[in-house]
């Protein structure tokens, strides 16, 4: 059986406010959301189509954690959002309200814009080229 990353935790303030987020201004499909009691949940998200790789919601567990949030790659970018149609999602994440760091630029590589989740985490949307 060939290995894949099947899920990337990322931490937030609130389960709800950030599942609302993600579904509702990304379009992320709601794969699981399961309570496992004392206030914890197991919350995952995938953008449409996406079969592998999914976005564990972890609710910060103190100050340590809280901490973190929005800045779990230190002020990098922390994931990379690809795409098959970049101009369409662009445009359909700024009429949602997606927060731009910058404008969109053709690298070598493709085609690429900064942009912020709801704390502030950095992710890239990407359109690769070929």
């Amino acid at each position: 059986m060939p290995q894949f990353i099947g899920g990337v935790a990322l931490v937030v303030r609130d389960y709800d406010e950030a599942k609302t987020w993600y579904r509702d201004v990304l379009g992320f499909d709601a794969v699981e959301d399961t309570d496992l009691g004392g206030g914890k949940r197991w919350v995952v998200m995938a953008p449409p189509g996406s079969h592998e790789t999914r976005l564990l919601l972890a609710k910060a567990a103190g100050p340590e954690q809280e901490a973190a949030i929005g800045n779990q790659a230190g002020g990098r970018v922390f994931l990379f959002l690809r795409t098959d149609d970049f101009w369409r999602d662009h445009a359909r994440m700024k009429a949602a309200g997606v927060t731009f760091c910058e404008e969109p630029r053709v690298e070598a590589y493709g085609t690429v814009v900064v942009f912020q989740d709801l704390y502030g985490t950095r992710w890239d949307l990407l359109q690769l080229n070929g």
